[in-house]
């Protein structure tokens, strides 16, 4: 089969506008698609050039594809289920920071660059005092957009003009102001000047991001028919549920510059993204979270058989829509349709999320997805949210290690889990429940202090542990 080349499909004369730090699947399945569309729709005109800034050495399919890959959405679309194919031909080239570091630098110098957007995970978006100084390779990702910034800035002799917009999808909270924050102690660490550090400060702009898709990756298990559908070898394609989102808070400016929302894009730009978090968090996240360690006791393994299942699918959109969606403050409207999107994202018969990998850590994320929803309907309503409960509840039968001679599938701190083995082992049932809700280490606070707490999660539990 004929493999994906520029001599099939020849380059556009776009120019390079966007710099984007990350190759692995979500940016591909995510930014560049998104990319890909709005230059089709004649919204944006704008190519990207891709910095590898993990893998040191190696081949580079990306290379050898001259930079060609097809993205895959499959999945539920506004009610019916659909399968589009789309080729993106945005990405331009793609720069090793270790093999090619002096081309690295070089990359500052495009006139037209205006964006850097950048996923180098949760723990990318950090300062490393080791790093030495700016003629050197750092090991972190700010450490190293510095020296392109500073490369940049004695380019163009601080010209204001040649400020960027940065777009970090990183999931952390206040991404943009993060990473800022990093650029400008490695400037202070590496003794750059004043005037450096104040042309970042003001004519640069950097913008806190919220993104959401899922992006399962190469299709390693279908990927004959989709060659066979697209017709050429494709060794990047990438897999993609249909749904998208991206909200982008900050200046107005950023709008007028990066209109991806004319696209039909689901992009937001928004003055302040703590709602959308809330949004995401409680709902999505917390959806999946108070879901798992109950279906898992009922003998589920998968999200697709949780949702299937009438009793589980019925237990969620309750949970969300009368005990999650009544605690939080914005539209009822945008609430709703949030939670229909989310629970047909659930049911992707595509996507195969194993409820083990989802339970990863469980307390850590209750403690931050569904605790909140839990005591906010309790001040509200002055009564125990009875299905947030029942998921507190198989939660802890969860983290017991052991449900009616089956091996749960417990993956969190050592320690952790050693302490909960140990008050499994209490004589009672409202023992058990009575030591490990008051823990302020796994939930900041001892939940024991609220009136009727230890008891209806009591109740609960030996309701499970009856059944």
């Amino acid at each position: 089969m004929q493999a994906l080349s520029r001599s099939a499909f020849p380059p556009s004369q776009r120019p390079v506008k966007i710099l984007q730090f990350g190759n692995g699947n979500f940016l591909r399945g995510f930014t560049d698609w998104m990319i890909q569309k709005a230059n089709q729709a004649n919204v944006f005109d704008g190519d990207i050039h891709i910095v590898q800034v993990h893998s040191k050495s190696g081949s580079n399919p990306m290379k050898e594809q001259d930079c060609l890959f097809h993205v895959i959405e499959q999945g539920p679309k506004k009610g019916e289920l659909v399968q589009e194919y789309t080729l993106i031909n945005c990405v331009s080239g793609i720069t090793n920071v270790f093999e090619e570091y002096d081309e690295y630098l070089k990359l500052g110098e495009n006139p037209d660059l205006r964006f850097v957007v950048s996923n180098t995970t949760e723990a990318g978006i950090v300062f490393d005092p080791t790093d030495s100084s700016a003629d050197h390779i750092s090991k972190t990702f700010p450490g190293k957009l510095t020296a392109l910034l500073y490369h940049r800035f004695k380019t163009f002799k601080g010209d204001d003009s040649k400020g960027l917009i940065f777009l970090p999808c990183e999931l952390i909270e206040g991404n943009g102001e993060a990473l800022k924050e990093c650029i400008q102690k490695y400037i202070t660490f590496w003794k750059l000047p004043m005037e450096f550090s104040e042309w970042i400060d003001w004519k640069n702009i950097f913008c806190n991001t919220l993104v959401d898709r899922i992006v399962p990756g190469f299709p390693k298990d279908s990927i004959e028919e989709v060659q066979e559908k697209i017709g050429y070898k494709d060794d990047m394609a990438v897999m993609v549920e249909p749904y998208h989102f991206w909200a982008i808070e900050g200046a107005h400016a950023v709008k007028e510059e990066f209109p991806l929302d004319k696209a039909g894009l689901n992009v937001k730009f928004v003055d302040n993204l703590a709602p959308f978090r809330t949004q995401k968090v409680r709902i999505l996240n917390g959806g999946h979270t108070s879901m798992v360690p109950y279906a898992y006791l009922k003998g589920l393994r998968t999200v697709k058989e949780a949702v299937e299942n009438p009793e589980i699918s019925s237990f969620l959109k309750e949970a969300i829509y009368d005990e999650i969606i009544p605690t939080l403050h914005m539209p009822q409207e945008e609430l709703e349709q949030f939670a229909s999107d989310v629970l047909e994202r659930f049911a992707n018969p595509f996507i195969v999320h194993e409820l083990k990998s989802i339970a990863l850590n469980s307390i850590s994320k209750f403690k931050v997805r569904v605790l909140p929803s839990l005591l906010a309907y309790y001040e509200l309503k002055k009564e125990w949210p009875e299905k947030l409960i029942r998921s507190f509840a198989a939660l802890l039968v969860f983290y017991k290690g052991n449900y009616k001679g089956i091996e749960t599938p417990v993956n969190d701190n050592p320690t952790l889990m050693a302490e909960f083995k140990a008050a499994w082992e209490l004589t009672t049932t409202e023992a058990t429940v009575s030591k490990l809700l008051s823990e302020r280490a796994y939930w900041g606070e001892d939940l024991g202090g609220y009136e009727g707490f230890v008891h209806a999660v009591t109740d609960a539990v030996d309701k499970l542990l009856k059944a």
